[in-house]
């Protein structure tokens, strides 16, 4: 049977960045409200959360990669929400900061959640954000935990590429 690596049972002294866009402001604040419940549920103190609001999802990555950099964080999360309109517009806001969220997390070896909603209609980010779907900040906070508890559990990179620290 091989060994498997599993997460520590829990991440009550772990620091939280979560960055909420502005824009779609009635779907990222319910998302915002799932995230920060769901950390207050695991025993994270509101003083283990830091929020910063940006103007829309395209502003998500810069200020999650100053928070990345601080190295006061165990995780980042980016909430935002991104609903289809007459153009191309949201394609190219969606893998942009996609893309973005993805290298700033391996740069810092960092979790940074990705919690931006890409919808065909402002309906389906309701239903996304507290409505029938759940809530993907909800989700968003309780990956975040389980990712810095796996974490925590695995080697440093310089044990696995056998450097001593």
């Amino acid at each position: 049977m091989p060994n498997v690596i599993e997460p520590v049972d829990k991440a009550t002294a772990e620091r939280f960045a979560i960055v909420v866009a502005e824009w779609n402001q009635s779907v990222t604040g319910k998302l915002l409200e799932g995230a920060v419940r769901t950390f207050d549920q695991q025993g994270i103190a509101d003083d283990a959360v830091d929020v910063a609001w940006v103007p829309g999802s395209w502003e998500l990555p810069v200020v999650a990669q100053r928070l990345a950099r601080s190295g006061k964080y165990s995780a980042v999360i980016c909430l935002g929400a991104v609903v289809r309109g007459e153009t191309s517009h949201d394609l190219h806001i969606n893998r942009g900061v996609t893309l973005a969220l993805g290298e700033i997390a391996l740069k810092f070896d960092l979790p940074v959640l990705l919690g931006v909603l890409t919808c065909e209609t402002m309906e389906q980010a309701l239903d996304r954000a507290g409505g029938r779907m759940g809530n993907k900040g909800s989700e968003c906070a309780e990956a975040a935990l389980q990712m810095v508890l796996l974490l925590a559990q695995m080697p440093a990179e310089e044990k696995v590429l056998g450097r001593r620290p």
